[in-house]
């Protein structure tokens, strides 16, 4: 009988923190779906997008340092209830900036409390990771991907009808607060590690150093997907108002399947393998993208880059939370501090780059950090 309540408790846990990372990608897909929607309201060139894409980044990596301490001292259950309240409030005040510098103020605190519930949320999923005592973790972030889907077809349906990004921000914002309000009684009080004399403070080891420098490489990729994928099929492909989401939709969907199926892929190959496999296949989609950007293989390409990015960092994530030397919160805080690098790096990056030259000269710059991805996968111990 105790058997049987602790497997639903454990079960409850682990619906509720699927819920909170189906919040984050709801909310964060919800915002890049109409990236070229703000960027036309804005009249931006290619040069200020990048620059105001800078913003997010910038508040993510403000966060960084406080993130982990928070949820080492309170615990990840207070700090994620008030990052899940807050992260959709601020996307609403996305949709309403109606200059540049009031995008890049409202990105900068959006950025901050997406690092927050994301330090948060992955500290839950490690302790329930515990409970279960297999690999769970990609799926926990597959949930995120789906989410992301969803956004990605709500933006789909909502944009070609002229919905202005305020109106569908507040929706979505409205739905979030009220998930937040049913499940957030379910989330994990006692964290994994609680009461142990690992300090609020630490500096990470080789192998956390190590880990944040594929999750680096990896989140180059993947913030260049979420936020340029758009821009790409509009400029590049050249596709239809209607379809001008399209890549980012494909690159979810892929990306959704993938973490749901990572942790079997995992158990069968190792850790080093997938994550070799991954970098193959982001670099061969972004090329495929480049060599030939029509419609039909421009979706191809993001289909595999979405099978490669989608496991990198919920394993990284997942093998950063089992840390010896650090607790969960602050060994994924200094694996985010150096992946978020990258995800800061790789925006702009292509904005500047594609302002000398060309979008698909950017995406190229970006294969190259999938092949890093691979090569760098030698450097992690097979599990």
């Amino acid at each position: 009988m105790n058997f049987s309540l602790a497997v639903a408790g454990h079960r409850t846990h682990r619906i509720a923190v699927g819920i909170f990372f189906f919040i984050a990608g709801l909310v964060f897909s919800s915002w890049t779906c109409r990236i070229p929607d703000i960027k036309t309201q804005l009249q931006l060139s290619d040069a200020a997008l990048g620059s105001v894409l800078f913003a997010l980044p910038v508040g993510l990596m403000c966060s960084l340092p406080i993130s982990g301490v928070l949820v080492s001292k309170y615990g990840s259950r207070m700090v994620l209830i008030l990052a899940a309240v807050m992260y959709p409030i601020t996307l609403v005040f996305i949709g309403l900036a109606g200059q540049v510098w009031q995008l890049v103020t409202v990105l900068m605190f959006f950025g901050l409390w997406s690092n927050m519930l994301n330090i948060s949320v992955n500290t839950q999923a490690v302790s329930v990771e515990s409970y279960y005592g297999r690999s769970i973790m990609a799926s926990f972030h597959g949930l995120w991907s789906l989410a992301g889907l969803c956004g990605g077809f709500i933006g789909f349906w909502v944009s070609p009808a002229g919905v202005p990004p305020f109106t569908h921000y507040l929706i979505i914002c409205g739905t979030c607060l009220l998930m937040v309000l049913i499940t957030h009684k379910n989330l994990v009080v006692k964290d994994l590690n609680t009461g142990s004399t690992q300090p609020l403070f630490a500096k990470p080891d080789k192998i956390i150093l190590k880990l944040g420098i594929i999750a680096f490489s990896g989140m180059v990729c993947e913030g260049t997907m979420f936020d340029w994928s758009g821009v790409y099929f509009q400029k590049v492909v050249m596709t239809s108002k209607q379809f001008v989401v399209l890549g980012f939709v494909v690159f979810m969907s892929t990306m959704a399947g993938g973490r749901f199926a990572a942790d079997w892929a995992v158990t069968r190959l190792g850790v080093t393998r997938v994550i070799q496999i991954s970098g193959i296949c982001i670099a061969s989609g972004l090329m495929l993208a480049v060599a030939l950007p029509h419609i039909i293989p421009a979706a191809i390409g993001f289909l595999l880059v979405g099978v490669g990015v989608s496991s990198i960092v919920p394993l990284i994530y997942g093998l950063a939370g089992k840390s010896k030397t650090m607790s969960p919160g602050l060994a994924l805080a200094a694996v985010s501090t150096i992946g978020f690098i990258g995800f800061l790096i790789g925006p702009p990056l292509i904005g500047f780059i594609a302002e000398l030259s060309s979008l698909r000269w950017s995406f190229t710059v970006v294969a190259l950090f999938g092949i890093t991805t691979t090569l760098l996968a030698s450097q992690t111990k097979n599990k």
